[in-house]
C-alpha cells in the first residue's frame, strides 16, 4: 500500500468541474496516476478538473505528484523555496532567471495541492508564498548587485556580503510584509538606499546606480520567458511613485515622509518588512519612520483625515442586496479591504500609545484591537471568519488560470464553476453563504466611526488612497458624468500626493479629503463636469497654498456651486481666477449676483482703497487692480450665471475702465506735481475710442486711447520749470505705464495709442489746438470714422466741453458722398486682406460681422451728421436706432443692422470672458456651447449656428447695398 500524504486531510475535497479535462490530464502522466492512492487521486482530479493552470503544471512537472503524496506537499513546496534562494547561484542572468520560475510553478502547485487537500490552513498558505517571494527577491537582488559590482570593476566579496553590505534595502509591503500574500499576487516592493553605505555610482550618481540594481531585480522576477515569470513587482507604494526613481535614497524618503506623508501611506507602512538586502540599513530606515508611522499625539484634524481613509468609501446601506456575480472579493462592498481597513484606521488612532496594536497581519490586530476593548467578540469572530473565506475563495479563483483577479465571474456557468471549486454543491447555497459573510463585514465596517460624516456620494464610493484606481469610484465618477473617470481619479492622487503646492501641506491635503466629494458634485452638475474638472485642475494647480481656498469652500458650499459653472463654461475666467484667487473673496458678498455697482459707486469704491494707499505707488497700482480685478470677474459670474444680460456686459466693463483710468489720473496728477509742478490754468482730459469709447468693451478689449490738453495763453512751463509739452507727456506716460504695468496683481489694460494725431509718429499728448487743426485739415476718413466713437472720459468739464466740440464740428462737416463711399470700400478691403475672418464665429472680422456693421455705421453717421447731429452717438446699437429713427437707411436695412449687432455683441461677450479667439466649435465644450446658446437666445447650439449664419449673410449684404449706393 503506497504512503498517501493526503489521507489525513481536514477538509472535504472539491469534485472536479471538468471532469472530462481531469480524465484527459490522468492519461497523460500514464502509470503516474494509476499509481497514486485513493485520496491523492480524488485531489489530483479536483486540482485538475478547476484549474487548466494547475493540470498543466502537473504535466510539466510530474515527478511533484509522486513526492507530494510520498514526502508530503510541504516537502515539495520547502524544496521549491530552496531552489528559490539558492538560484542566484546558477551561471549566468538566463539560468538564474530559469531556476527562479521552475522553483515558483513547482511551489505553486504543492501550495495549491496542500490547500485544496485541506492539509494547510490560510495562514499555511499564504506563508509558504511569501517565503517563496521573499528567497526569489533574495536571490533576483544579489545577481543584479553581482552586476553593479561587476560594471564598477570591484572585486566583490561573496554575493551573501554584498547584500548585506551595500545600503540597499528591499522592503516588501502590503499582504508580501505581513506573510499574507495571495495565490496570484503581485509583490509589492520598495527599494531605498543609504547614500553612505552605497558604494556603486553611475555617472558619478549613486541613484543611477541604485536605480539601475532595482531595475535588474524587477527585470529577473517579472520578465515572462519560455518559463513564464516568477513575481510580478509592483514599486508604486514608494514615496510619490508618479514623480520619484524606483530607488530612493533614504535621505529623501525620510524627508517626504516628515513632509508630505499622507495618512494612507502610514498604513501602508504599517506591513513594511525587509524582505532583502542591507538589514542593517533597512532597520535604522524603519526606525528613522517610526515616529511618523506610529504618532503618540494626534490632533482631531489627523484624526479626522485618517477616518476618511474609511468613510470615503460609501457605505451602501439600503442601496439594495449585494450582488454575488461580478462581485469583487477584495475591493467590493464587505469584501477583504474593508476588513484590512477596519484594523488600520483603528491602528493608525491607537497604536502610537499602544505597540500592542502595531502588527502587520490584519486578524492579529483584530485579535490585539479585541484584547483591548476596542472590537467586540462578535465583530472579532465575524470578521475572522469572513477574512478566512474570502482569502480561500480569492486563491481560488486565482488558481484556475493564475490571474490576478479578485472578481467572481458574471456568467453562470464560470459562476457555477468558482462554487464548485470553493466546495460547494450548489450555486444557491454558496451565493448564501458569500452574502452573509459579505453583509456581516459591510454591518461592522459600516458601523465604525459611524458618527463621522460621509466623505462618499450619494451614488457611491470616492477614494482616492493608494496608487490604483478604486473601481467603485471609477463606476461613481461615470456615474456622476464624468467622461475620463481614471483621469479625474489620477488628478486627485496627485493632488493628495502634494505634487502641486497647494496641497504641501499635512492641513491643506484634509481639508482636500473633506472637500472633494462636494466638489466632484458641483462640477458634475455642469454642462461638461470633464471640462470643468480640468479647469479646476489648473486654477488649484497655480495656487501658493490651498488651506484658506479649501477652508472656505469646505465652510461655504454656495460658493463652490457658484464658481463651477465658471470653470465649467468659461475657461478663460477660471484663468483669470487662478491668477488672482483673491477675486473669490468678493464671492462672499450676498449682493455678489444681485446686481452691478454704477459708476457712481466704482468711484467711491476705487477712492476709499486708493486713499488708504497713502504715498506708496505700488501698493496704488495693486489697489487698482484688485479692485478692477473683483469687478471684472462680477460682470463675468454674472453674465456665466445668466444674471447680465450679454449686451449690458459692455457698459458694466466700460464702467470699470472709466473708474480705473479717473482713479489712476488722479494719483499720477499729484504725483507728477510732487517732482514737476504744476501748469497753472493748465488742464488735461483722457479721450476714449474704439469700444470704450462705445462703451462696448469685452473682458479682453484693449483701450484706445487719446490724451489731450489745454494751457493758457504764454504759458510755457510748470511752476517747476518743466516745458508745457514735456509736462504733459510725462503725465501722459504715467498713466499709461499706471495702466499696463504688471505688478503682483497682474495687469490691467494694453493701451493702443496709435488713434491720437500722426498715430505713432506723433507726440503722446497733444495740445487742444493739435488736435483741432489735425482733425479740421489732416485727418484721413477713417480717422474721421474712428472719431464717430470718441467720448472724453476723464477730465475738467470745460476742456470737455471744448473737445466734444471739435469732435462735433468734425463730424458734421460736409463730405463728399463719393469720396466716403471710396474710402470706406478701400478700408473695408484692407482690412478683410489683412484679417480675412474664415470662420463665422470670427465675430469681428467674418463677412456680415461686427467690422461690417461698424463701418456701416460710421458710414452713415459721416453722410448724415451734418443734417442730424442727433445720431453721432458712439454706440454701434445705439447709433443704429438713431440713423434708423432719423430715416437714413431703408426699412429693411436698418432691423437687419441692429439684430445683427446685438446678436453678435452678446456672442462676442460670452467668448470673451469664455476662450481665447474664435472657438473650435468641433471641439468647443459642452458648457461653451449652451452659454452661447443662451446668450443668443436659441434653443440650441445647432440653432445658434444656424441664426448666426443667417445674419451674418444679411448683414453683409446690407452693408455691400449701402456702400454701392
Amino acid at each position: 500500500m503506497p504512503v498517501d500524504a493526503f489521507a489525513s486531510h481536514a477538509r472535504e475535497i472539491p469534485r472536479p468541474f471538468d471532469v472530462a479535462r481531469a480524465e484527459r490530464t490522468f492519461e497523460s502522466l500514464g502509470s503516474l496516476a494509476k499509481d497514486a492512492p485513493s485520496v491523492a487521486r480524488a485531489v489530483f482530479s479536483s486540482v485538475f478538473g478547476n484549474s487548466p493552470y494547475l493540470a498543466r503544471l502537473a504535466l510539466r512537472e510530474p515527478e511533484l505528484l509522486r513526492s507530494s503524496w510520498e514526502d508530503g506537499p510541504a516537502r515539495v513546496v520547502d524544496d521549491a523555496i530552496a531552489q528559490a534562494d539558492r538560484a542566484d547561484a546558477a551561471e549566468g542572468v538566463a539560468a538564474v532567471m530559469a531556476e527562479l520560475r521552475i522553483a515558483k510553478r513547482r511551489a505553486a502547485l504543492g501550495i495549491a495541492l496542500a490547500d485544496v487537500a485541506g492539509l494547510w490552513d490560510l495562514d499555511d498558505v499564504t506563508r509558504a508564498l511569501t517565503r517563496l517571494a521573499d528567497a526569489s527577491a533574495g536571490s533576483a537582488l544579489r545577481i543584479a548587485l553581482g552586476e553593479a559590482a561587476a560594471s564598477a570593476g570591484t572585486n566583490a566579496p561573496d554575493r551573501a556580503a554584498l547584500e548585506a553590505g551595500t545600503g540597499l534595502v528591499v522592503l516588501a509591503m502590503g499582504k508580501a510584509g505581513a506573510f499574507e500574500l495571495n495565490y496570484s499576487s503581485d509583490i509589492d516592493l520598495i527599494a531605498f538606499y543609504d547614500i553612505a553605505r552605497f558604494p556603486f555610482r553611475k555617472r558619478n550618481d549613486p541613484r543611477g546606480a541604485a536605480v539601475d540594481v532595482v531595475k535588474t531585480l524587477v527585470r529577473l522576477l517579472s520578465e515572462v520567458t519560455q518559463d513564464g515569470y516568477a513575481f510580478r513587482v509592483d514599486l508604486r507604494l514608494r514615496p510619490d511613485a508618479g514623480a520619484t526613481q524606483v530607488a530612493i535614497s533614504t535621505e529623501a524618503a525620510a524627508r517626504y515622509y516628515e513632509e508630505m506623508g499622507q495618512n494612507w501611506e502610514r498604513a501602508a507602512l504599517i506591513k513594511a518588512r525587509i524582505c532583502a538586502g542591507d538589514r542593517m540599513a533597512g532597520e535604522a530606515f524603519l526606525r528613522e519612520i517610526a515616529p511618523f508611522v506610529w504618532r503618540r499625539s494626534l490632533d482631531y484634524a489627523a484624526i479626522d483625515d485618517i477616518h476618511s481613509i474609511k468613510r470615503q468609501i460609501h457605505a451602501h446601506e439600503g442601496h439594495g442586496q449585494i450582488a454575488i456575480a461580478g462581485h469583487n472579493l477584495k475591493l467590493g462592498r464587505g469584501g477583504i479591504r474593508e476588513i484590512e481597513f477596519f484594523a488600520q484606521t483603528q491602528q493608525l488612532i491607537l497604536g502610537g500609545r499602544n505597540p500592542s496594536l502595531r502588527s502587520p497581519r490584519t486578524l492579529d490586530a483584530i485579535n490585539a484591537l479585541h484584547a483591548r476593548g476596542l472590537v467586540s467578540g462578535e465583530a472579532k469572530t465575524d470578521l475572522a471568519e469572513a477574512y478566512a473565506f474570502l482569502r480561500r475563495l480569492e486563491h481560488r479563483l486565482q488558481m484556475v488560470e493564475d490571474e490576478q483577479t479578485h472578481t467572481l465571474p458574471k456568467s453562470a456557468d464560470a459562476l457555477a464553476h468558482i462554487a464548485c471549486f470553493a466546495g460547494f454543491a450548489e450555486v444557491e447555497e454558496f451565493g448564501r453563504v458569500l452574502r452573509g459573510h459579505l453583509e456581516r463585514v459591510q454591518g461592522h465596517y459600516a458601523r465604525l466611526f459611524e458618527r463621522a460624516p460621509s466623505l462618499g456620494n450619494a451614488q457611491g464610493s470616492l477614494v482616492f488612497t493608494g496608487v490604483d484606481d478604486d473601481p467603485d469610484t471609477i463606476e461613481t465618477l461615470g456615474g456622476l458624468g464624468f467622461r475620463d473617470p481614471r483621469h479625474i481619479a489620477g488628478a486627485i492622487r496627485g493632488w493628495h500626493h502634494g505634487r502641486i503646492r497647494a496641497t504641501r501641506s499635512a492641513r491643506a491635503r484634509e481639508l482636500l479629503t473633506k472637500l472633494v466629494p462636494a466638489l466632484l458634485d458641483a462640477l458634475a452638475a455642469t454642462a461638461d463636469p470633464d471640462s470643468a474638472f480640468a479647469q479646476f485642475d489648473r486654477f488649484v494647480s497655480r495656487l501658493p497654498a490651498g488651506v484658506q481656498l479649501f477652508s472656505l469652500l469646505t465652510a461655504n458650499p454656495d460658493l463652490l456651486r457658484l464658481i463651477a459653472p465658471v470653470l465649467g463654461s468659461a475657461p478663460r475666467l477660471a484663468d483669470h481666477l487662478a491668477r488672482s484667487p483673491g477675486v473669490l473673496d468678493a464671492l462672499m458678498d450676498r449682493n455678489f449676483l444681485a446686481e452691478l455697482p454704477e459708476r457712481e459707486a466704482l468711484d467711491t469704491l476705487l477712492a476709499g482703497q486708493l486713499a488708504a494707499s497713502r504715498d506708496d505707488h505700488e501698493m496704488a497700482l495693486n489697489v487698482a487692480r484688485r479692485v478692477a480685478h473683483e469687478q471684472m470677474f462680477r460682470v463675468g459670474v454674472q453674465l456665466i450665471q445668466g444674471v447680465l444680460p450679454a449686451a449690458a456686459a459692455g457698459e458694466a466693463f466700460a464702467n470699470i475702465a472709466e473708474s480705473v483710468i479717473a482713479g489712476l489720473l488722479a494719483r499720477v496728477q499729484s504725483e507728477l506735481a510732487s517732482t514737476a509742478g504744476r501748469v497753472e490754468g493748465g488742464a488735461f482730459c483722457v479721450l476714449a475710442m474704439g469700444k470704450l469709447g462705445g462703451r462696448e468693451m469685452t473682458a479682453s478689449s484693449d483701450i484706445d486711447l487719446i490724451f489731450i490738453y489745454d494751457v493758457a495763453d504764454g504759458c510755457e512751463q510748470s511752476n517747476g520749470g518743466v516745458p508745457v509739452i514735456v509736462y504733459y507727456a510725462r503725465l501722459a506716460q504715467r498713466l499709461i505705464a499706471a495702466l499696463t504695468v504688471l505688478t503682483s496683481e497682474g495687469g490691467l489694460y494694453e493701451v493702443d495709442m496709435r488713434l491720437r494725431p500722426t498715430g505713432n509718429k506723433g507726440p503722446v499728448a497733444v495740445s487742444l489746438e493739435s488736435f483741432e487743426r489735425y482733425h479740421t485739415r489732416e485727418a484721413w476718413t477713417w480717422e474721421r470714422l474712428a472719431l464717430t466713437r470718441a467720448r472724453v472720459i476723464a477730465g475738467p468739464e470745460l476742456l470737455r466741453q471744448r473737445i466734444e466740440a471739435i469732435i462735433r464740428q468734425t463730424l458734421t462737416r460736409a463730405f463728399a458722398p463719393v469720396d466716403l463711399v471710396r474710402d470706406v470700400r478701400e478700408m473695408r478691403n484692407k482690412v478683410a486682406a489683412e484679417f480675412p475672418g474664415r470662420s463665422p464665429w470670427d465675430l469681428k472680422y467674418a463677412p456680415g460681422g461686427l467690422v461690417d456693421i461698424e463701418f456701416a455705421a460710421q458710414y452713415l453717421q459721416l453722410c448724415h451728421g451734418r443734417e442730424n447731429p442727433s445720431i453721432l452717438e458712439p454706440n454701434t446699437v445705439r447709433a443704429l436706432e438713431a440713423i434708423a429713427a432719423g430715416g437714413f437707411v431703408s426699412g429693411q436695412q436698418a432691423p437687419i443692422l441692429i439684430r445683427s449687432a446685438k446678436l453678435q455683441q452678446s456672442l462676442i461677450q460670452v467668448l470673451r470672458i469664455a476662450a481665447e479667439g474664435a472657438p473650435d466649435t468641433d471641439h468647443a465644450t459642452t458648457g461653451l456651447k449652451a452659454l452661447l446658446a443662451r446668450a443668443a437666445g436659441a434653443a440650441n447650439f445647432t440653432e445658434l449656428e444656424q441664426l448666426l449664419a443667417k445674419c451674418q449673410s444679411a448683414t453683409h449684404a446690407a452693408f455691400n447695398e449701402l456702400i454701392a449706393t
